[in-house]
């Protein structure tokens, strides 16, 4: 793959980069009309999108970054993007070109003081896997086989810069409007922050594996803080299959329902029990070992879960709680879903929506045992998912609902259930992670 020598840093040359993205998607749309006249409007649409997915895409992975990290979130939302945003933003998630080598012995002598074959015994230049933040490289030392992360210069530093440019788009997409809007921004912009703050990783990372460590079928690296410093993680080498090339090839449905249990218990365990999760649940971050053990990578996302919010989040996850009209309603007002200041119109409204969004999405919870294959249980999500993007009504609203809490935790479980679809996990017992305390 090819390397790259710099990465636009300034909010001149990133917006600069943007502009010359808009341009470029100017000239689909035209194309678009063109070829409306020459063959039909559906393929005509589909070229579109390939097209303008092609060329936002490109710029997002020279930009790299909270940039390109937007794009990896947005590609687990399968159900709101076209199908052919989705397949090119997903290989933000571990198929970026790396820094050059050069690029790569500066950043390591900025933060450590020596190159990096004064460290370890060896050290490959080339990356081995990159993403939308930092690189990993393959390293030995005292013949322990290492993985070094290390940080994309200037990533830090355009976070607020990335999230100024991408707010109109999200204001847009996401139907968010109203004074306080900003608390969504703030906390995307927090958790990039940090993702950003490797010291901090490395503390959360070993908090993690020490408190999971237990569980059954799966796999944790081990950090090494001596080895690391603000922009550079030094861990142990973990040998696998990432988690999408794995599902693509198998068809063993007893591997699958191992793996996805462990997956599943890893969650729960962490939601229920800790009340802090794993909150970046995408294919990059998971492999799958030879003795097919779901192995756990990149804890740089964790997101802490507030009882004021846990709590009534997970009453509405119970059925007979959803069919309770008054407490049902007390609870949108707890999450900051309805508002004292709705028009009775609203209020309706968002009860008959959330009241149907959550009576489908917590099915998994009403049973000792969920079916995550079936194909018709997520056929409903993408059906209800296009009947509120395309509500009209829904868009003269205030589509700025919620509490900003529900991001990363929607993201969380969005991410569990592709995740587990993908794996054609088919039982998967729900409450098992009460007997792993």
């Amino acid at each position: 793959m090819k390397t790259i020598d710099s990465i636009p840093t300034s909010k001149i040359q990133r917006a600069t980069k943007l502009v010359q993205t808009g341009a470029k998607v100017g000239v689909n749309y035209i194309k678009y009309y063109g070829n409306k006249m020459a063959t039909s409007e559906k393929e005509a649409k589909e070229k579109l999108d390939q097209d303008n997915a092609e060329d936002i895409y490109g710029s997002l992975r020279e930009l790299k970054g909270s940039a390109l990290k937007v794009a990896q979130m947005l590609s687990m939302e399968k159900n709101m993007l076209p199908r052919a945003y989705v397949e090119k933003f997903s290989l933000a998630q571990f198929s970026v070109p790396p820094l050059s080598a050069p690029l790569v012995n500066k950043t390591f002598k900025k933060y450590f003081g020596k190159s990096p074959d004064e460290v370890f015994d060896t050290f490959n230049s080339e990356a081995v896997h990159g993403a939308s933040i930092g690189q990993v490289h393959k390293a030995e030392k005292d013949a322990k086989k290492l993985a070094i992360k290390i940080q994309y210069p200037g990533v830090s530093d355009s976070i607020a810069t990335d999230l100024a440019l991408v707010k109109p788009i999200a204001l847009k997409m996401f139907n968010i409007k109203g004074k306080d809007s900003d608390k969504y921004f703030e906390e995307v912009r927090d958790k990039l922050i940090e993702e950003t703050n490797y010291l901090l990783e490395v503390e959360q990372s070993q908090a993690m594996v020490e408190a999971c460590g237990h569980l059954p079928n799966i796999k944790f690296p081990s950090y090494y803080a001596a080895l690391s410093s603000e922009k550079i993680i030094t861990m142990d080498w973990m040998e696998g299959e990432h988690l999408s090339e794995f599902t693509a090839h198998n068809t063993d449905s007893n591997i699958s329902n191992i793996l996805g249990q462990a997956l599943w218990d890893f969650y729960m365990y962490q939601i229920h029990e800790l009340k802090k999760v794993h909150a970046d649940p995408h294919p990059g971050n998971f492999l799958v070992s030879k003795d097919n053990q779901l192995v756990v990578l990149d804890f740089g996302c964790i997101k802490t879960i507030p009882e004021s919010f846990y709590v009534p989040y997970f009453e509405l996850a119970i059925k007979e709680n959803i069919s309770n009209p008054e407490f049902f309603e007390k609870k949108l007002f707890e999450l900051e879903i309805l508002r004292p200041n709705d028009s009775p119109q609203e209020i309706q409204f968002f009860k008959t929506m959330f009241h149907e969004m959550l009576s489908l999405f917590t099915v998994p919870f009403h049973s000792e045992e969920f079916d995550f294959s079936d194909k018709v249980f997520f056929g409903k999500i993408t059906e209800l998912g296009k009947k509120y993007a395309q509500n009209t009504e829904l868009r003269r609203m205030d589509g700025n609902r919620g509490s900003k809490h529900f991001i990363y935790i929607n993201r969380t479980f969005f991410g569990l259930y592709n995740l587990l679809h993908d794996l054609k996990a088919s039982q998967i017992k729900i409450n098992n992670y009460k007997m792993l305390q």
